[in-house]
């Protein structure tokens, strides 16, 4: 990469970082904040699950943004609505909670649907490795959050609001290192060098069986990873786990996601059947939730390396088949919207099903065998999404 394209690359990374890291960082205190505030299993649900529903509903006004002003830009303001969102936290009343976690949840709704368009379009040639990369920043924000927001906690004396506040303040550094990149995107614009201000509408993309089976697979992987990511401190604390190592396991499942990101689209690409990952991806999470059911606590540690591979790869194959399934920057970005518009909608269901299956049943079995269930047609719409084909196909030929 020139000097610019790195400068670009780390302030997208860094960006990237950031929509995970102020969602991640509610579940390891979500305790706390029941007990403070009187939230039920299912309210708690509702919190963890909001922003995950912001992802699928706020995303469908990517297009729009993106027409108006360009990509550079919206991706600066979802870094201001993550900072305005983390800074609501610190307010008292549970409304004002809620309200602060929406605005969070929709500025990184937009941000996930942003990248990787800007990965296609600024990163044609490395867009395999930017990919990877961009999939280890989501999971490396989740590991950070998870495992630092208690030590954190501790460290300052503060209560939650503040402790989870805090991490409004990496997407300040981020919006300073972007700021740069969208002066330089605007003046591309006022010279009249393209830069995707106004791109026409993809018509036909929401009819077409490929993109469906991409947006099911993205919503699929993430309704698992979501409920886990909500819920895995709580399941284990009421195993019998004390609540600073419930919270590192958060944490070190979020390590191997990391890996398992960082390794699957290079595994995908050398194979001769692309298929073979995604059945490796449904194999690895299987182990992991049906020994999360069998031996919580006491096969945390492998149950928990398990997830963390079988997660973290399919959400990097996710995001390269949006990439790769598209033909230009446009239909990604399109491609984006839908997928994670319709899959995050999917996935926001995890959560609050198993806080509520939780309440009903009074035990864990029950919402981890449904996650269990959810790896069926998670299989079968990534088979469909893995293979080498492009989206509206049909009106190309």
């Amino acid at each position: 990469m020139a000097g610019r394209e790195r400068s670009l690359a780390a302030a997208l990374l860094l960006v990237a970082l950031n929509l995970r890291l102020a969602v991640a960082a509610v579940p390891p205190v979500l305790s706390q904040i029941r007990h403070t505030t009187g939230l039920s299993s299912a309210g708690g649900g509702l919190l963890t699950g909001v922003p995950v529903f912001c992802f699928g509903l706020a995303a469908l006004a990517a297009p729009w943004l993106i027409r108006r002003f360009s990509m550079g830009p919206v991706l600066g303001l979802t870094m201001l609505a993550v900072i305005a969102g983390c800074a609501l936290r610190l307010a008292h009343p549970v409304l004002v909670l809620f309200l602060g976690t929406i605005l969070v949840g929709s500025g990184i709704a937009v941000g996930n649907v942003l990248v990787p368009g800007l990965i296609k379009r600024d990163f044609p040639r490395e867009r395999v490795l930017m990919t990877a990369l961009y999939s280890v920043a989501l999971a490396g924000g989740a590991a950070l959050a998870a495992g630092l927001t208690i030590p954190l906690q501790h460290a300052t004396g503060a209560g939650w609001r503040v402790t989870i506040a805090l991490w409004g303040l990496a997407a300040v550094l981020a919006l300073a290192l972007w700021a740069p990149q969208v002066r330089h995107e605007q003046s591309r614009l006022a010279d009249g060098d393209g830069g995707g201000g106004a791109e026409p509408p993809v018509r036909g993309l929401w009819r077409d069986p490929l993109a469906w089976c991409v947006t099911s697979f993205m919503g699929l992987q993430s309704f698992g990873f979501y409920a886990t990511l909500s819920w895995l401190p709580t399941i284990l604390k009421d195993h019998g786990m004390a609540a600073g190592q419930a919270g590192w396991m958060l944490s070190y499942t979020a390590i191997f996601g990391m890996i398992g990101a960082l390794l699957a689209p290079s595994l995908e690409r050398r194979s001769r059947r692309p298929s073979l990952m995604v059945l490796a991806c449904v194999a690895l999470c299987g182990v992991g939730y049906a020994g999360l059911i069998a031996a919580p606590a006491s096969g945390a540690y492998v149950w928990c390396a398990f997830m963390g591979l079988g997660q973290g790869a399919p959400l990097a194959l996710a995001l390269g088949y949006i990439v790769d399934r598209a033909p230009d920057s446009n239909h990604a970005a399109h491609l984006s919207t839908m997928a994670q518009s319709g899959g995050y909608l999917i996935a926001a269901a995890g959560p609050f099903l198993a806080g509520w299956l939780h309440g009903l049943s009074g035990g864990w079995t029950l919402p981890l065998a449904v996650v269990l269930a959810s790896l069926v047609p998670m299989l079968l719409t990534g088979l469909v999404a893995s293979r080498d084909r492009l989206v509206l196909a049909d009106q190309r030929v």
